[in-house]
């Protein structure tokens, strides 16, 4: 079992108590309101979901948790997180169940037996890593029985995100699979600048121009800390289509320093 790491700081630890928190989110100014029934049409491949306190970028997040649960659930979800602890691997996996408040989350062992093969599979790298982590009390939530596989990628340049993405492809290969990327947006810049530089990098990633988007974030330093996951998910999943459903800031959600903020942006990719 991997335990939790971030509970009681980024969400609450009691099992009503984070409900109730996720609950908040959805219905927050800056969220989307709680989820309708299902479609059942499933026509998202991907999403792009970000990894703060459920109090600063929960909100947003509630935004993507709300379109997988309306458009219909899956087989697995694949989530891919940045690497905040220096993982001794370019991408490292976990195949033993997450578990959180809300009770343990498996893993998909079928794609996670086929994934073995190709990267490693190793719980510790897991241990402190909170960007995955935060991701899975919200498909608890819209979710009864989620199954995940969970993948930390400390490389996080165009070549890295080829091969994870190809990875990712032969593993889930004839499967029903929503890829997440656990990703926020630029951090502590003032609240204008902020805007600017995720709105020129989301441009690139809405027009799935990746090549663009690395040349707006090495060109200009943005500190985007899943970029390699958003461009991971992108290219396992090949989406027709992206869509921004919402972007804030810490200042938005929190009214904490307008001149060092954090940005939070929710986006879906489908078929």
């Amino acid at each position: 079992m991997r335990y939790p790491a971030v509970a009681g700081r980024f969400y609450p630890m009691g099992k009503d108590e984070l409900r109730a928190s996720i609950v908040s989110c959805f219905e927050h100014p800056l969220g989307p309101g709680l989820p309708s029934g299902s479609t059942g049409d499933r026509d998202i491949a991907a999403v792009v979901c970000p990894h703060a306190g459920y109090q600063a970028s929960g909100m947003n997040a509630a935004h993507a948790y709300k379109a997988i649960a309306e458009d219909g659930l899956p087989e697995a979800y694949v989530i891919i997180g940045p690497d905040h602890h220096g993982v001794p691997f370019d991408a490292v996996m976990c195949s033993e169940p997450y578990l959180t408040p809300l009770g343990p989350c498996e893993v998909h062992q079928g794609i996670a037996a086929e994934l073995r093969e190709l990267i490693p599979d190793n719980a510790r790298a897991h241990a402190a890593e909170h960007s995955i982590e935060v991701q899975v009390p919200f498909l608890q939530y819209i979710d009864p029985d989620p199954r995940i596989v969970p993948i930390i990628m400390r490389r996080q340049d165009r070549a890295a995100a080829e091969v994870l993405a190809g990875r990712i492809k032969a593993a889930c290969k004839g499967r029903d699979v929503i890829v997440i990327a656990s990703s926020d947006m630029a951090h502590y810049v003032p609240k204008d600048v902020g805007e600017r530089l995720n709105s020129a990098v989301l441009e690139k990633y809405l027009a799935k121009d990746l090549d663009g988007m690395y040349g707006e974030i090495m060109a200009k330093d943005i500190s985007v800390c899943g970029y390699g996951p958003m461009a991971a998910a992108m290219l396992a999943a090949e989406p027709s289509s992206a869509r921004l459903l919402s972007y804030s800031d810490s200042w938005d959600s929190l009214g904490y320093d307008i001149n060092a903020v954090v940005g939070y942006a929710a986006v879906e990719m489908r078929r």
